[in-house]
């Protein structure tokens, strides 16, 4: 029997002190010090969005063995399995790959179709639950902490997010959000000069990346995530990654500080 690794999870206090302390902190610096604190458990998630793309470069230039994974639901646009070649030919990276349990998609595409997405909110999240929110969840298990490109200007469920939080839904490993403070032109100021490789559908009109049957482009004036579940007007364009399941069905209100609710754990 292998000896049991010992996890690197913060308690709270050192939580909220690096929290405060690294807010103000440039991306890089945050990128750096999670990677050399967690590494090699820690990864970071992309989905083909160019937020992820920045940090995956900037990530790489700091440490070329960085962990990358992407969660393939069996819905994704072509578009997106080039964009990963790319990433695998420039960096030498390969993306782990997640894929949704086979079982628990047949049950649920003979139980609702496959196009369940399109019936309801309470299906289209039971879509994102089987083909990411799980795949997710299993992954991270034994992670001692992720890094995703959320910002705080994608959308109002995203206003508060922090450079460094706890993510208590999959048992307090960290959540390291090197862009929380980055405009979308500051995204798009880093690729450019970095030659950063994205994906194809950004040059069409698209804002966000997600499966096919579930995202467009978007209109001019439009926010960054209008284009995904567009047909949705009630709810918060989330797929229960980052956030409760009731903020986004509207049944819940964001936390006393005004973030919103964690995603609660399955």
């Amino acid at each position: 029997m292998s000896e049991q690794r010992e996890r690197k999870i913060l308690d709270g206090i050192e939580a909220q002190e690096l929290s405060v302390l690294y807010d103000g902190k440039p991306a890089q610096e945050v990128l750096a010090w999670a990677l050399d604190r967690f590494h090699p458990s820690c990864a970071l998630s992309v989905g083909g969005g160019a937020d992820g793309m920045a940090l995956l470069d900037m990530a790489w230039r700091i440490n070329p063995g960085v962990r990358v994974f992407t969660l393939d639901t069996g819905r994704l646009p072509e578009e997106t399995y080039t964009l990963f070649e790319a990433v695998r030919q420039r960096y030498g990276i390969q993306v782990e790959v997640l894929f949704p349990d086979r079982d628990e998609v047949e049950a649920m595409v003979r139980d609702s179709g496959l196009n369940l997405m399109y019936k309801s909110p309470d299906l289209r999240l039971e879509c994102c639950r089987v083909r990411k929110v799980l795949p997710l969840d299993r992954y991270l298990t034994g992670m001692d902490a992720w890094i995703t490109g959320l910002r705080r200007s994608q959308w109002k469920t995203r206003e508060r997010v922090h450079k460094v939080e706890t993510d208590e839904a999959h048992g307090g490993i960290v959540k390291v959000n090197p862009l929380a403070d980055w405009s979308r032109q500051q995204v798009w100021d880093y690729i450019r000069a970095q030659d950063v490789p994205y994906h194809s559908l950004l040059d069409q009109g698209y804002t966000s990346i997600g499966c096919a049957p579930c995202t467009r482009r978007v209109e001019p004036g439009e926010e960054d995530r209008a284009g995904r579940w567009w047909w949705e007007n009630d709810t918060e364009k989330e797929c229960g990654i980052h956030c409760s399941i009731q903020v986004i069905l509207g049944e819940s209100k964001p936390g006393q500080d005004g973030r919103p609710a964690p995603r609660e754990g399955r």
